[in-house]
């Protein structure tokens, strides 16, 4: 069970990843822009998804498809 970013790189627990598109956070007014650096992910059951902290956002998940490895 790997867990790969948009490019095919392997993702680690730990890893910094960077956004590729501007995503709209749900229940919030929020937009994480495209560039935004993400610090210490950490994987869940789920392959396609990632759980994270960004600056405005606490306990964020994450599709897998819009992230590169920092």
């Amino acid at each position: 069970m790997t867990c790969r970013d948009s490019n095919g790189a392997e993702l680690v627990d730990g890893d910094n990843v960077t956004l590729i598109k501007d995503l709209k956070v749900k229940g919030t007014s929020v937009t994480l822009k495209r560039g935004t650096l993400i610090r210490g992910i950490r994987l869940t059951d789920d392959d396609a998804e990632i759980e994270c902290r960004a600056d405005k956002v606490k306990d964020l998940v994450l599709r897998t498809e819009f992230l590169k490895k920092a």
